[in-house]
């Protein structure tokens, strides 16, 4: 636009030079010769030239027009002194002077231009009484001509305008159109505010990024599919644009439009101000970030797994330090009074006793090592199960009498519960017998003397239920969740002395119970209560080798436990420890 409006300029002065070129000639016959009038007009004509060239020089638009401004005045003055006092045509180009600054749409240039134009004037007109009207017919047609400048320069401005106009209005068109194309084109959604926040305008991107039709959107509808939760946000970032002046962003919930229950994705919006402090409004940009949001999230997950890893090697360091040391120091202490024997003199029955206590340090080594082992094969998914068809009775019947002498041990009663008509599973018959053996141990450990254990089975709709269960100490509310956490061992919550006790143990056993029981496509559940026992429940397929068993047990079994003992009496358990005391 700014080189349209040099092009227009320069192609008025050049016009304007041409045509006083072109009446020299007739006015040198009408005055007969030379005189001040065709000296004005050549010095006018050198004046537009000098100028047209300056303007091409420096592209100072505003200096060129003054200096026009400048050049009509004298000229003014020239064909005023030459026609006589008051002329008609000094005044006419005085008049058309302001006009001529009209080009280069500067308020201030036309400002100074009227002003040296009415200054000229009123110097002509003070000088006007003292100038002579000469008689000469050179000087009439020299008023003649001031009068035709100035019309001819009056119809080239106005020309010349409505050019300018109209190219201007075909850049505002061709700007709206590229502006047009790229908002409704773009997979972000653009819109525009106004005053207290109202949407003005919305791309087409809206349709496409939630679901919603721009015309939806406008007034307060884009307010309605904001959460509501993120409202304040929303319109504080719209506040700082509009009121302040200031570019800022801030991320929020829309919901997508459909039916059924509210679906929302992240978006990020970025603010700007548009315009003057009394017109200004707010332009927009929305991008579509769920993704970014979903990241964000999986990256903290990962940082609080990290931690949790983290936190589980110490626990399994701080434990495993003691688990170890204890065994091997009695190892080593031992073995070393039986290495120097003939110094301490120990009897056959006290060598005998020592290396009972050797082999059960090595045993329980050899059970924290398996236990370990167990524990990674199951993480890295390299634990293989063979599944086979067997009888829960005589597998519950084994477990029991692997565990009875330590039972008998401790004084605690081990009995058994199971249906006689249960029927054969199909799972992995040692993995079984380690998940039973680890709840027993567990149970044994955790019960006082005098107390009961009981480890049974029951069929269930879509699968069957392993289960121990005692009525030992129990575990602390808050830690029963985090029972099958590798290395975990409850320490929450001490309201009784029974707590007061050392137990020994890395943490493993619920976890390895955990493990295989997913393996197998089940689930475990601990349900337990301080002071008053803890139940452990399997549940696992009845066919874990058959596809259609597992996923009609994973869409509809439910753990089912059994009450915590002696708090609430099973009564089917009851039933059962009935009949075999009968």
């Amino acid at each position: 636009m700014t080189a349209a409006r040099h092009g227009a300029f320069v192609a008025m002065l050049l016009g304007a030079a041409l045509f006083g070129l072109t009446l020299v000639p007739p006015f040198l016959a009408f005055s007969g010769g030379p005189s001040l009038g065709v000296g004005g007009v050549m010095v006018l004509v050198a004046a537009l030239l000098a100028i047209v060239w300056r303007l091409s020089v420096t592209g100072r638009l505003d200096v060129a027009a003054l200096l026009t401004v400048l050049a009509v005045c004298g000229f003014a003055g020239i064909v005023a002194r030459h026609s006589g006092g008051h002329s008609a045509s000094a005044y006419a180009l005085l008049a058309v002077a302001p006009a001529l600054p009209l080009l280069t749409g500067a308020r201030n240039i036309v400002i100074r231009a009227i002003v040296l134009a009415g200054v000229t004037a009123m110097a002509i007109a003070l000088a006007g009484t003292k100038m002579a009207p000469p008689p000469s017919l050179g000087a009439r047609f020299l008023d003649g001509l001031g009068v035709v400048l100035a019309l001819a320069a009056v119809g080239g401005i106005v020309l010349m305008e409505l050019r300018l106009r109209r190219y201007d209005r075909q850049l505002v068109k061709s700007g709206e159109a590229r502006y047009t194309l790229l908002a409704e084109n773009i997979s972000d959604l653009v819109t525009r505010h106004g005053k207290r926040g109202q949407v003005v305008y919305a791309s087409p991107a809206s349709q496409a990024l939630f679901g919603a039709e721009p015309s939806e959107l406008l007034g307060q509808g884009l307010f309605d599919y904001v959460h509501i939760a993120d409202r304040p946000a929303y319109l504080s970032a719209l506040s700082s644009a509009e009121m302040d002046g200031l570019a800022s962003t801030v991320e929020f919930r829309l919901r997508r439009k459909g039916e059924g229950a509210p679906v929302f994705l992240w978006v990020e919006m970025r603010c700007r101000p548009l315009g003057e402090d009394e017109d200004r409004q707010t332009v927009a940009v929305m991008q579509d970030i769920t993704d970014r949001k979903a990241y964000e999230h999986q990256l903290i997950d990962a940082k609080i797994e990290a931690e949790k890893a983290n936190a589980a090697k110490s626990r399994f360091l701080a434990t495993m330090s003691h688990e170890l040391r204890t065994p091997l120091n009695a190892i080593i202490g031992f073995s070393e009074l039986m290495l120097n024997e003939e110094m301490m003199k120990l009897s056959a029955e006290r060598r005998h006793e020592y290396a009972g206590l050797i082999h059960d340090s090595g045993h329980h080594l050899l059970s924290m090592v398996n236990g370990i082992l167990d524990m990674s094969k199951i993480e890295s998914g390299s634990f293989e199960l063979v599944p086979e068809s067997f009888q829960l009775r005589d597998l519950i019947e084994n477990c029991r009498n692997i565990l009875l002498l330590k039972a008998q041990e401790l004084g605690i009663s081990l009995e058994t519960a199971i249906a006689p008509d249960m029927p054969p599973i199909i799972a992995d018959k040692r993995a079984c017998r380690q998940i039973y053996l680890n709840l027993m141990s567990n149970a044994l450990k955790f019960t006082k003397r005098g107390g009961h254990v009981t480890i049974g089975a029951r069929q269930e709709k879509y699968g069957v239920a392993l289960f121990v269960a005692d009525d030992g100490v129990g575990v602390a509310r808050e830690d029963v969740p985090r029972l099958g956490e590798a290395f975990f061992q409850s320490t929450a919550g001490k309201p009784s002395k029974d707590y007061e006790r050392t137990y020994e143990g890395t943490g493993l056993g619920l976890s390895v119970v955990k493990g295989l029981a997913q393996l197998h496509g089940g689930r475990m559940e601990v349900d337990s209560l301080i002071g008053h026992g803890t139940t452990v429940t399997v549940q696992l397929p009845s066919d874990c080798e058959s596809e259609a068993s597992r996923r009609a047990f994973a869409s509809g079994a439910t753990i089912e436990t059994l009450p915590v003992r002696p708090a609430v009496q099973d009564h089917f358990i009851e039933e059962e420890l009935g009949k075999k005391r009968a």
